[in-house]
């Protein structure tokens, strides 16, 4: 059976240019929706699931492209995943999970069958490489983060770059001078994902401006190499009085377990801030202060803005949750003469 590519390309025209000749929702000329038609007559094009919608129906059905990589945090994607088809079910829908190896061929062939009234898109990189599909496809699609080029596009995410100033400002207000941050594992960076570039280069601006000295490493699922990670931003002259970690919840929990070996406590010796977190600090020990990242937020926005865009098309636009502090008693006043740490190898 033909594909819409197929009869895209043989009559000349893009995906969007077929499926509104075919459906009716936008204005197409009467020659260009002739030329389609016969193409699509010719080629033997039959929609699957899109039949409905030919006759003003939809599908019910939502695609949601999650691709997994090695370093995702499992929980903190599949909070995601199911804060998206949860809010999906609001509003009678079903949601299609594309993961990693579908998450462009699968996109093509969900929405060539027309399987899919609309698209959510997660674990946005800077420069996705879904991007281009979701603009030529031409149907409602909107990303929860917040791509390098947003033109044309919908997105909505929680203000990471803000969440970075306030977790400074907190510790600068404090009267810390040195502070850390711990970020997630190497490739995570290396990948692109969006939100933590975002939130990693607003914190070394707003660290800039406001004075301070300023330490970054990276964490890492070998616990090994996250103790090392650890002792290495401790041997810091002058050592961080003030850590912020922004991280998977396992590497949080070692750290933690990490700095009580080393005999620091917190907050009297390092105070200490988890950063857009999806996880409830308050389980941890002891309990951190929290940025807190709400998977229920922002993906039910997103289905928000796609159930709108159902109804008509949205202007291109990036929305950004305020985010908000959750104290805890993790943070205090730095100690008074601060000693470098020594390092137990």
């Amino acid at each position: 059976m033909a594909s819409i590519h197929e009869v895209a390309k043989a009559a000349g025209v893009s995906i969007s240019t077929v499926s509104y000749a075919l459906s009716g929702k936008r204005p197409v000329g009467e020659s260009t929706r002739a030329r389609v038609a016969e193409a699509a007559r010719r080629l033997g094009y039959q929609p699957n699931a899109g039949a409905r919608m030919l006759a003003g129906r939809r599908t019910q059905l939502l695609a949601l492209t999650a691709p997994l990589h090695a370093e995702t945090s499992a929980p903190a994607h599949m909070a995601f995943v199911l804060a998206v088809a949860t809010a999906a079910r609001r509003y009678d829908y079903d949601v299609v999970l594309l993961t990693e190896d579908e998450a462009s061929g699968g996109l093509s062939r969900v929405t060539s069958s027309k399987l899919v009234d609309g698209i959510v898109v997660l674990d946005v990189a800077v420069n996705d490489q879904r991007l281009d599909l979701i603009r030529e496809l031409g149907i409602p699609s909107v990303l929860v983060g917040v791509p390098a080029d947003t033109a044309g596009l919908v997105c909505v995410d929680l203000d990471f770059e803000t969440a970075a100033r306030l977790a400074v400002d907190q510790l600068a207000n404090q009267g810390h001078r040195s502070i850390a941050l711990l970020g997630d594992p190497h490739g995570i960076y290396q990948r692109g994902s969006n939100f933590q570039q975002r939130f990693r280069d607003a914190f070394s601006t707003r660290v800039a401006e406001r004075h301070l000295d300023y330490t970054f490493v990276e964490s890492s699922q070998n616990p090994v190499e996250l103790r090392t990670s650890i002792d290495s931003l401790l041997s810091v002259v002058p050592r961080p009085t003030g850590l912020v970690m922004q991280c998977a919840e396992p590497s949080q929990r070692a750290a933690l377990e990490h700095l009580a070996g080393r005999g620091l406590r917190i907050p009297a010796d390092l105070s200490v801030i988890s950063a857009t977190s999806t996880f409830d600090t308050s389980q941890l020990s002891p309990p951190l202060d929290v940025i807190p990242l709400i998977p229920e937020e922002s993906s039910g926005r997103a289905i928000e803005l796609l159930m709108a865009a159902l109804e008509g098309p949205l202007d291109p636009m990036v929305e950004l949750i305020p985010p908000r502090y959750v104290v805890r008693d993790s943070v205090a006043g730095p100690p008074t003469g601060t000693d470098p740490v020594t390092v137990n190898h």
